[in-house]
């Protein structure tokens, strides 16, 4: 916590300095705090206290509670409760932490902070003792600025860092959340290397190390110099439940591994699994990609209404494991092409943890090997799948078919052993299906061993809904299928007449044995898109149905702007004072897809930032043809009027609409593709 997505509370920063400092701290009541040695190293050393030298796990409360009645004392003892009985202590989590609004809003007549009588009777120090009874820590939550986040102005600590941070040792307080807002102007070094001084004093005083996050937002390249300041830093905005910020934030944090360590850690916020704002499949990308980034583990849901599936997530001690390599390598990228994205961390043991995260609406292919993880040549190699919980070996090659917004976590190592597994088997689609209904459409399934060993027994099985006709058209079987070869399959397709369009299940079910005598199922879900060819001529995109559309905050809308989370909310879509009356209003990070079935020649549209946001918003259109980007705009901001935009997709079988945040992030950016039009 916490800019809203408005940031209504975010004052522009200027840099101060000396007597100006002093000046305005006194004009507004405040001490001054001592000024702090100049940071003038690009990266400053990190802290020698030996705390966070894995990422920190634990809890806040923000995400799934914001400041609602329901975040209070019962509810924070609760979840304490619910780490010891879900198994979440025992799997590394730490931390219950309370955000914003557990304070009165004015400090009492010594300038202390005051909890909230309301929300915790028994005062922190209780919720603290309650805490360490368990055998886990507490954290709290304050502002750099005179006032916290949240509109009701609860008291930040800018001023008053001497007395704050001894008044949190004192209740047992382990963990500091330091906010961004209402801060002044005053430079932010300053401000977090003070708080940074002031909970050393307090350590002294009362021998309660306490665990320093900055939450300054990214604003200030915390990652070049907080190292020497706090142990976890935010490199971003805040996070919403949606898969757009969650992708938006992922690709904002994934270049700065160069700065993340033992004691010194990326921050990309706290975890939003299981608040219902993405699919089970989109959560453990989430958590994937969080673990191989060594990010810090904060459940943002609320765990006394969690399903089996989202514990299933938080709870999967062989992700957690690689989050808490002690090694602390952050994960770094060695592809990313077409939004297949080949993510690699090391390991202290040696072996390689490699993510293959696919961020398109259709299942990918992703591949790599084992050399290019960095592992050293040998006869095979040890591939396990971290979320399958089952070991394969391979000759080199890792790769495998990634559902859409999926992905497949394996940690891979050299050396003995490999021979004891199965060979690691890749089913796969040629091509992800999209079939118009009463049309007779072709799909080829493959079968790949990339294992060391011969996979042996090998039968295939396609199946979808039991109202289509879907049968093989050549063989399903293999005695045998040696490294690098495959069994293909051809199968046909009707879908029948009057189904709607949209996503359906396919499921590829995959049996083999090892030379062993092992018999190994796998079972790789894929989507068939039912699509109806758009009509000859010229269509306003807005009246015509889409493939998918994600968007990074609220839904797209047709002929309005975005407006807020809820949908239809928009206003009419303007830019630069121009409005226009038909078009999609989205919300960077964001892609709509459309099939046009080879039938279409050019997509048209004006494009910009939606007046809506007033000054703010920065964000670059692009016009994808079948996985290649035919037009793009560049970085497009608020004083810009509409830009023309047109490409030529002629034989595309599907145009994608990107929007992306254009590089800081996505906050404000309302985006309109302002009269789009299709010609067919």
């Amino acid at each position: 916590m916490r800019h809203l997505h408005t940031r209504t509370t975010r004052i522009p920063r200027t840099r101060l300095v000396g007597a100006l400092l002093a000046g305005l701290l006194c004009a507004t009541g405040l001490a001054a705090p001592a000024l702090a040695t100049p940071v003038t190293d690009p990266v400053a050393p990190a802290l020698d206290d030996g705390l966070a030298l894995t990422p920190p796990m634990g809890f806040n409360n923000w995400n799934s509670t914001h400041c609602r009645p329901e975040f209070n004392e019962s509810m924070v003892k609760g979840i304490a409760d619910l780490f010891v009985e879900k198994g979440l202590k025992d799997a590394g989590y730490q931390y219950v932490n309370l955000d914003d609004c557990w304070a009165l809003p004015a400090r009492d007549a010594d300038g202390q902070l005051v909890p909230d009588p309301a929300r915790f009777p028994d005062g922190i120090k209780a919720v603290a003792d309650y805490v360490h009874a368990k055998g886990l820590k507490l954290g709290v939550y304050t502002s750099a600025g005179t006032k916290t986040c949240d509109g009701a102005g609860f008291p930040g600590a800018l001023g008053h860092e001497s007395g704050d941070a001894r008044q949190f040792a004192d209740w047992g307080v382990d963990y500091l959340k330091y906010d961004n807002c209402n801060n002044q102007g005053v430079d932010a070094r300053l401000r977090y290397t003070t708080m940074r001084d002031a909970l050393r004093a307090a350590t002294r005083e009362t021998g309660r190390p306490i665990v320093y996050s900055i939450c300054e937002w990214g604003e200030n390249k915390p990652w070049e110099w907080a190292s020497g300041v706090g142990q976890l830093w935010r490199t971003t905005g805040d996070i919403s439940d949606n898969w757009g910020s969650m992708l938006s934030i992922l690709k904002q944090n994934l270049p700065l591994a160069p700065y993340a360590g033992p004691g010194h850690w990326n921050d990309p916020d706290m975890l939003e699994v299981g608040n219902g704002g993405m699919t089970d499949t989109e959560y453990r990308s989430h958590f994937s990609m969080w673990s191989v980034m060594a990010a810090p583990l904060l459940i943002g849901s609320d765990l006394r209404k969690a399903t089996p599936a989202t514990l299933d997530i938080l709870a999967n001690k062989e992700v957690i494991a690689v989050d808490q390599d002690p090694l602390g390598k952050q994960g770094a990228v060695l592809s990313s092409e077409g939004g297949r994205w080949v993510v690699t961390k090391e390991m202290k043991d040696g072996s390689r943890v490699v993510a293959l995260f696919n961020e398109t609406g259709g299942a990918q292919r992703i591949a790599t090997t084992a050399a290019a993880a960095g592992l050293p040549a040998a006869p095979a190699y040890t591939l396990r799948d971290l979320w399958q919980h089952r070991s394969y070996n391979t000759a080199g090659g890792i790769s495998a078919t990634v559902p859409a917004h999926g992905t497949v976590l394996f940690r891979v190592s050299a050396g003995h052993g490999w021979n004891k597994q199965a060979p690691a088997v890749e089913p796969g689609l040629d091509e992800n299906p999209l079939v118009e209904a009463g049309t007779p459409a072709t799909l080829t399934t493959t079968v790949t061993d990339l294992g060391r060993t011969t996979a042996l027994n090998v039968s295939v099985k396609l199946s979808g809904p039991a109202d289509w006709a879907l049968r093989a058209a050549s063989r399903t079987t293999a005695p045998a299928v040696p490294t690098g070869r495959s069994l293909r399959t051809k199968w046909r397709l009707t879908v029948p007449e009057g189904t709607a369009t949209g996503s359906y299940d396919l499921t590829l079910r995959t049996t083999y044995r090892s030379p062993r005598g092992e018999r190994v199922e796998s079972v790789l879900p894929l989507t068939a898109s039912v699509v109806v060819p758009p009509p000859p001529g010229t269509s306003s995109l807005g009246d015509l149905p889409w493939m998918s559309a994600a968007n990074g905050y609220g839904p797209v809308e047709r002929d309005t702007s975005n407006g807020e989370s809820a949908a239809g909310d928009g206003h009419p879509i303007t830019i630069g004072g121009v409005v226009h009356a038909q078009g999609l209003g989205v919300h960077a990070a964001s892609a709509v897809e459309y099939y046009t079935g080879k039938r279409c020649e050019t997509v048209t549209a004006d494009v910009g930032v939606d007046d809506e946001k007033g000054d703010r918003g920065t964000v670059a259109f692009e016009i994808w043809a079948d996985g290649t980007e035919v037009a793009s705009t560049g970085v497009l901001t608020n004083a810009m009027p509409a830009q023309p935009v047109s490409a030529d997709v002629h034989g595309a079988r599907v145009v994608r609409l990107v929007v992306t945040d254009g590089g800081d992030g996505i906050d404000s950016d309302h985006a309109d593709w302002a009269d789009a039009r299709l010609t067919c």
